[in-house]
């Protein structure tokens, strides 16, 4: 039974808890504290009294507490794994890796970024003398400053990477953090604080509050003590989070939706392209915003196309995370399920052919389970709801284009969001040409891959900001610029 961690101390929850359901089985993994949003304003107030001393903290001192907390995360990686894969659904594999593994390595990554300069010398400038004074030689030095405090609101797709991807590049820039988890899955960012609180974090630098009412999120945006929200979710809800930080001028970084377009032209490899498209069914069943959940396909291989995806389906095992051979785990909740369901149903109305897929999977004997069969919508039309909206579930759509690149490049663009793209050329200046005509704020050539040093934000309402790599840092920082003459 989770309580919540505020000011250096583990508090009982005023909202008492409830119970977190693991959607392999519906079966409970543990007991999450409800914060009240006084507990909220208690917590940002405690981030704001530790923020001075913390942020004339030495690097070499933030990066020690960094690099402690990831060992200490590496230390508990198996039972930290097996409650990621619980409170998640995710198979073991991406639990153990891609969750807690990138978890602890973004700890890692960031301790090394504590010790980043932070300060620019700019070119001397010569001024006259004049009205504002006797002529002189002004130095100039570009000084990077912690933001302050920093509400840290995750997703629920991902409870260690995307809490880690935030916590330690603030940390590592001198903020101090209120961290507000996604409600589905927060038992394991309680874990993260009892690594960092191990590594020696003082109090009153990481809060960890949590709650699935309105008001506990609400709290952790408007609370005065806090300068900077940091949000990955949809963008719906970024829109209202805006609007409230709007009105204080509060910093933001915000990581919203996706509905990323994959371009597949004449020339391409399409075991290649058939190989980056099939993970939006796997990673995270389809649980994740950067999926190339939107493909784009010329008429000349867009028979060839279907018919390798549909081959490729067939070896996706949907089963239960802990069983050997699983590639598609659930959906995170009941609801979402719904959800996904209702979008494979709205293409079938819309037109789209449903290729493979749009049932609801047997996999266990008693039927419980949060399970959406991986599915395959074709002969789609970029008018179509399912085309345009993200629906966050192994569900990719095929729209077929008869032109040239330009055509291609009008469709993908066509979209309310811009966070990942994807291009399938034989031809790379081809590939290239296209990527930056693009209006997303990532672009994969040939790859699915990410550069985990390459800036990553989206364009349009896909988000605000960019993070990651030392671009995360900057993101948690103000500039200052300091003048002076000689």
């Amino acid at each position: 039974m989770s309580k919540l961690w505020i000011g250096g101390e583990w508090v009982e929850p005023e909202g008492g808890h409830y119970e977190v359901v693991d959607p392999a089985d519906e079966s409970v993994v543990g007991l999450a504290p409800e914060a009240s949003p006084a507990q909220v304003a208690q917590a940002a107030r405690a981030a704001a009294e530790a923020f001075g001393a913390w942020s004339r903290t030495r690097p070499q001192e933030r990066a020690a507490i960094l690099d402690r907390a990831a060992d200490i995360i590496q230390r508990e990686h198996e039972p930290w794994t097996a409650l990621a894969r619980a409170e998640t659904g995710a198979p073991t594999g991406i639990a153990r890796g891609m969750q807690v593994g990138v978890g602890a390595a973004r700890f890692r990554r960031y301790a090394r970024g504590a010790l980043e300069p932070v300060e620019k010398g700019l070119p001397p400038q010569v001024t006259e003398a004049g009205p504002m004074g006797k002529a002189s030689v002004l130095g100039a030095l570009e000084v990077r400053q912690p933001v302050g405090v920093v509400t840290c609101i995750t997703s629920y797709n991902n409870p260690w990477a995307n809490p880690a991807g935030k916590v330690a590049p603030a940390l590592a820039m001198g903020n101090t953090v209120l961290v507000k988890p996604a409600p589905q899955d927060p038992l394991s960012v309680f874990k993260m604080a009892e690594a960092l609180a191990e590594a020696g974090v003082p109090p009153g630098v990481v809060n960890v509050v949590n709650g699935r009412s309105v008001e506990v999120g609400e709290a952790a945006v408007d609370s005065p003590d806090v300068d900077m929200v940091s949000f990955t979710g949809s963008t719906a809800v970024g829109q209202r989070i805006a609007e409230v930080c709007g009105r204080t001028m509060k910093r933001q970084l915000m990581e919203l939706g996706g509905k990323g377009a994959a371009i597949v032209l004449e020339d391409a490899d399409l075991d290649a392209a058939v190989m980056g498209i099939g993970t939006t069914f796997s990673f995270y069943s389809g649980q994740i915003c950067t999926a190339p959940t939107r493909v784009i396909a010329h008429r000349s291989v867009y028979g060839q196309l279907i018919q390798k995806l549909t081959g490729y389906l067939a070896f996706m095992k949907v089963g239960e995370p802990a069983a050997a051979g699983t590639v598609v785990g659930p959906v995170i909740s009941a609801a979402h399920r719904d959800r996904v369901e209702s979008y494979i149903e709205l293409g079938r109305k819309e037109g789209a052919r449903i290729a493979v897929g749009g049932d609801r999977p047997a996999v266990r004997a008693d039927g419980k389970g949060f399970y959406v069969a991986p599915t395959l919508l074709v002969d789609c039309t970029n008018d179509m709801r399912v085309v345009r909206e993200e629906i966050f579930g192994p569900v990719v759509v095929v729209v077929p284009f008869d032109g040239d690149e330009e055509e291609a490049v009008a469709l993908a663009n066509d979209s309310d969001f811009g966070l990942i793209s994807y291009v399938w050329s034989g031809d790379s200046a081809r590939a290239f040409r296209v990527a930056r005509r693009l209006r997303a704020g990532g672009v994969g050539v040939n790859t699915i891959g990410r550069n985990m040093e390459a800036p990553f934000g989206g364009f349009k309402r896909s988000g605000v900001g960019r993070d990651v790599g030392s671009y995360a840092l900057h993101a948690y920082s103000e500039i200052q610029s300091i003048v002076w003459t000689g």
